[in-house]
């Protein structure tokens, strides 16, 4: 891809040799003038970004301020979550505004997924070469 930045896969789980190894991009996500970095797995199978409890309360939202209830499906079906809006700076590029589904779950990472993620970001995935490429929408 054209004007993308590479990445290599992280390993989550070393026991699991090359099957451990994730696709997860470091981001820099700011609310409120408050910013943190962590690293999102992409994942092309959720409709929605998934921020857990600690990273918004590390970014200072309030839980009773947010006033947009969202039900998730899945592991995370049972779990409470409202809607958060964020911007994020993904490698080099712009910052983005990202709408997460802020969770009371504190046992998941920070997902990217298709809203809205992959809706401001094109991925190409080099799974042989444990690697994969972000670039911003044309």
């Amino acid at each position: 891809m054209r004007n993308a930045e590479r990445y290599s896969f992280t390993a989550v789980d070393p026991a699991l040799g090359e099957a451990g190894l994730q696709p997860y991009l470091p981001i820099v996500l700011t609310h409120h003038n408050q910013s943190v970095t962590v690293r999102g797995l992409l994942d092309t199978g959720a409709m929605v970004n998934v921020l857990p409890y600690q990273v918004g309360i590390d970014l200072g939202a309030i839980w009773e301020q947010q006033t947009t209830p969202l039900l998730l499906t899945g592991n995370l079906a049972r779990f409470e979550a409202k809607g958060l809006l964020v911007s994020a700076v993904a490698g080099q590029f712009a910052p983005v505004q990202l709408a997460f589904a802020w969770t009371r779950a504190t046992q998941v990472p920070v997902l990217l997924g298709h809203v809205n993620f992959l809706m401001e970001f094109d991925v190409c995935f080099y799974r042989s070469q444990l690697a994969f490429e972000v670039r911003p929408k044309e």
